[in-house]
């Protein structure tokens, strides 16, 4: 019955984010490389009769990319999106969305003018009610077709640029796993061959962005088609843990009583169907993910390669790596040593942070834990312990935020892996996000988690920590400055020691009146800090 009521709320739904709008998805808009919709609000391209945007050519990066991918030309992705589009809607203010018909993330209100901050909870801290309401959530996402995007089901080759389009209808909950796909691929490079070493969300520095964006527009799709504008997205969190503890009936699915691989006929989730995981026949093929499906979610936890994953991760595995100080280093891959992200991910190790691709730790750990649909990267999000797990992956980045607080210029500009400068669009997100605007505090970004909401000695800390930082930056001027300071106090002191010496013999009625030392300097010399 709640599935069936909440169904009556998708005719009143708003656009949301995701992949190939479905008003730009025909030949004009693909022949005219423009996606300039307008907004239901006033009728005009991107709203622009109401301030909320206009129609521009879109701005490309041009710092140079690492050396992991060699080819130019030949890969839709490359400097996204404009191989299909290179004009879209740049709106003003907070809003936000394909035709400027939303708020950014973390206002609301008719003019985008109301900061919101909503709270993420830990799974097991919801109600019974609340819990299986998210159940229902997830089960709806995926029984409703989305009325707002599409997904390509050929390149723009096999589009004939643009003259013969290729899109397909997909249910809410598949677009994110089909964007997960997307953005993953392998490059095809005609006939048979295939380039593997490019992902434009993971293995670099985009990783921790790509994924925040990910779920934002994850959580905003099911606020729509829900009109729950309370929903957050729970976290696993799987510190120390002994086991899969979601994997039961009770939250995500039980092991199935016969095959170990696959759900309990209990769970809502043992009827679901995947997509978007034969990556090598779609390789063989030259071909995309079409979304057909590919049978029911596999997964068998703990029963995976132990030699790769021995464990799941521990507090001290992340303490560790919340300690580490450089957001990114060296070639900004999956081989980088001592980089916070790199170990996050689960390509270094987190006890020592040098790379070690044979392992997996941390964020692959669990999903190598999983050993099944959850295992493959590219058709991961399938299960929906995905967004559990990733939720709290990005409570790990946002306490590495918080511990350090860096400035924008941190993340890097240039020389990272394709797709992960600082300044590239996120493949294949649109509207347009770049991986920059999201190396931000949660709270900017409209969400908190329960657990990182610290007593007010925590806060007390935080609102120190900028200021200690900055002085360490400084270090050198200070020191300068205090030994410049105890020269010219030595100097004044001596002065009117021996002026004093001087005047020794002046009788009281003509003696000058001399300030004492003391006094002299707190008015003469005084600190700037």
């Amino acid at each position: 019955m709640l599935l069936f009521a909440l169904g009556f709320l998708l005719v009143f739904l708003q656009p949301s984010s995701g992949q190939f709008p479905r008003v730009c998805a025909n030949m004009q808009s693909l022949l005219s490389k423009e996606c300039c919709p307008p907004w239901d609000g006033d009728g005009s391209p991107c709203g622009e009769l109401s301030s909320r945007g206009s129609c521009q050519n879109i701005l490309l990066s041009q710092a140079p990319l690492g050396p992991q991918f060699p080819f130019s030309g030949v890969d839709d992705r490359e400097d996204w999106p404009s191989v299909f589009y290179n004009r879209t809607c740049r709106c003003e203010g907070n809003f936000m969305g394909f035709n400027c018909g939303e708020c950014k993330f973390g206002f609301s209100g008719l003019n985008c003018t109301e900061r919101r901050v909503r709270t993420r909870r830990n799974i097991f801290q919801l109600t019974t009610s609340e819990k299986n309401k998210f159940l229902a959530y997830l089960n709806l996402a995926k029984n409703i077709p989305s009325q707002d995007y599409v997904i390509a089901t050929g390149t723009y080759t096999q589009m004939n640029n643009g003259s013969n389009p290729m899109f397909r209808d997909i249910n809410v909950y598949d677009l994110f796993v089909w964007m997960h796909y997307y953005a993953s691929r392998d490059t095809l490079l005609g006939g048979s061959n295939v380039w593997r070493d490019i992902d434009f969300a993971h293995e670099a520095p985009g990783f921790l962005p790509w994924h925040r964006v990910f779920l934002l527009m994850w959580e905003r799709q099911i606020q729509r088609i829900t009109g729950d504008e309370n929903f957050t997205i729970p976290y696993w969190d799987w510190r120390d843990a002994e086991d899969c503890g979601v994997c039961n009936d009770e939250y995500m699915g039980g092991r199935h009583p016969t095959n170990p691989n696959l759900l309990s006929p209990a769970s809502i989730f043992s009827s679901w169907q995947v997509i978007c995981t034969r990556s090598e026949e779609y390789n063989s093929q030259q071909a995309l993910c079409n979304a057909t499906s590919e049978g029911p979610i596999r997964r068998n936890p703990g029963n995976n390669d132990k030699s790769r994953t021995p464990r799941l991760p521990s507090s001290a595995d992340v303490e560790f790596c919340l300690s580490l100080t450089q957001y990114e280093s060296g070639s900004m891959d999956k081989m980088a040593n001592y980089s916070f992200r790199n170990t996050l991910e689960g390509f270094a190790d987190p006890q020592t942070a040098i790379s070690n691709p044979a392992q997996s730790s941390l964020h692959n750990a669990l999903h190598i834990y999983m050993n099944g649909s959850m295992s493959q990267v590219q058709g991961s999000a399938n299960d929906p312990i995905f967004v559990l797990h990733h939720a709290f992956v990005d409570s790990i980045f946002e306490r590495w935020l918080r511990r350090h607080r860096p400035m924008l210029e941190v993340y890097p500009a240039a020389n990272a892996p394709i797709g992960h400068n600082r300044e590239n669009y996120m493949v294949p997100f649109i509207p347009l996000y770049r991986n920059g605007e999201f190396f931000k505090f949660s709270r900017e970004l409209g969400y908190d988690y329960e657990y990182l909401q610290e007593p007010a000695l925590e806060s007390f800390q935080d609102f120190l920590t900028p200021y200690l930082q900055q002085a360490r930056q400084i270090w050198a001027w200070l020191v300068g400055a205090a030994v410049f300071g105890g020269i010219v106090t030595a100097v004044l002191t001596g002065l009117i020691r021996a002026c004093r010496k001087k005047k020794g013999g002046t009788s009281s009625e003509i003696q000058p009146l001399l300030i004492e030392s003391e006094d002299y300097n707190n008015i003469t010399y005084q600190s700037n800090f």
